[in-house]
């Protein structure tokens, strides 16, 4: 019982302590009316006050103002333990639209793969919130939400051929990231609560960087707590990088300005750069494979994220009592005013 036994015994001595002060009143007033006179002769010339009013006033005042004591101390018992609320997981999930995401070593090719999949790995978020950004050379976002719905319909027509600037910006996709999981400006309300979040990273590309210091930027968000899954996609050997019209007609594959074909492959120096991102992070590398199964693996360490901060936050939680002392204290300091010292006056014959 936290504070429940002290609380008592206060209360408890609380009766011994008004009877010594009544107590000494009784001898004090005695040693005064002595000094006046003969004690029955002096008593009979005064409005002679009522030792009984007055033991209780006083000692409804001593009970009331202990027993408002005890109840400003707020005190509890029980202490049972009790596993708080899951709370969920902010995440950012980055998906490469740079055109050699077109390649066709993943079926029917790397884009379409990727978001089939991450479409599933949305449906099976409960509580999180997602916010999405699609990068080649620069980004494009949508805003951190609960509505899945819309955020599977956000890229779901989008494509390498959409984006504004060709290239692969790894490190750009990251900042992006990183800003929109510390941007609560649209939910300020809630900022604290959201604060309190893991926040977590999901990028998945094929790992041809042209731009920016990606791993620079994980050591950045490293700092700020943010933890970073990657995600390779595609085949070790070299592939041709599909070429397409707008309107969607194939026409052969992508050639340079020397008009020699152009190929892309998930080569070593990039799984490297990907693993040295989510090392930085504490989080993990996943090489997704002709079935995806990378990110099947990262929906495992967010589940397994979520879990071991609902284990680390149990709580002991104890029932307030001061309700107890604290109408009891209001009733006897009420009647301690309204108590008179004295009997009124008897009338003389």
């Amino acid at each position: 019982m936290r504070f429940m036994n002290l609380s008592v015994l206060f209360f408890l001595l609380a009766p011994l302590a008004a009877a010594v002060v009544l107590a000494a009143g009784i001898f004090l007033r005695r040693r005064l009316v002595a000094r006046l006179g003969h004690g029955p002769t002096v008593e009979l010339q005064l409005r002679r006050p009522s030792p009984w009013l007055r033991a209780a006033k006083g000692i409804s005042l001593v009970l009331g103002l202990s027993a408002l004591v005890v109840a400003s101390a707020r005190p509890q018992y029980g202490g049972r333990v009790q596993m708080l609320k899951k709370r969920g997981v902010d995440i950012v999930v980055a998906l490469d639209f740079s055109k050699s995401m077109l390649a066709e070593d993943v079926q029917p090719t790397r884009i379409d793969r990727a978001r089939l999949e991450l479409a599933e790995f949305i449906k099976r978020l409960t509580g999180d919130r997602i916010g999405l950004v699609a990068f080649a050379g620069d980004t494009m976002r949508f805003p951190m939400t609960t509505d899945y719905a819309a955020a599977t319909m956000f890229w779901s027509n989008l494509g390498p051929y959409d984006m504004p600037v060709g290239g692969t910006a790894i490190g750009k996709a990251l900042t992006a990231a990183v800003d929109m999981l510390f941007d609560n400006r649209s939910d300020a309300e809630h900022a604290g609560v959201y604060a309190r979040r893991a926040k977590v990273i999901i990028l998945l590309t094929d790992g041809e960087d042209h731009v920016g210091s990606p791993v620079e930027v994980s050591k950045e968000a490293a700092k700020k707590g943010v933890k970073i899954f990657t995600v390779g996609i595609g085949s070790d050997s070299p592939e041709l990088i599909p070429r397409y019209l707008k309107d969607g007609t194939p026409m052969g594959y992508q050639k340079d300005s020397n008009g020699e074909y152009i190929t892309t492959s998930l080569s070593a120096a990039n799984e490297d750069i990907l693993r040295q991102i989510a090392a930085n992070t504490g989080g993990r590398y996943f090489r997704a494979g002709s079935d995806m199964s990378g990110l099947a693996s990262v929906v495992d360490e967010i589940r397994n994220m979520k879990q071991s901060e609902v284990e680390s936050r149990q709580a002991v939680l104890y029932e307030e009592v001061f309700q107890w002392f604290l109408l009891p204290a209001a009733l006897l300091l009420l009647l301690a005013y309204a108590l008179p010292e004295r009997r009124r006056k008897e009338s003389r014959p």
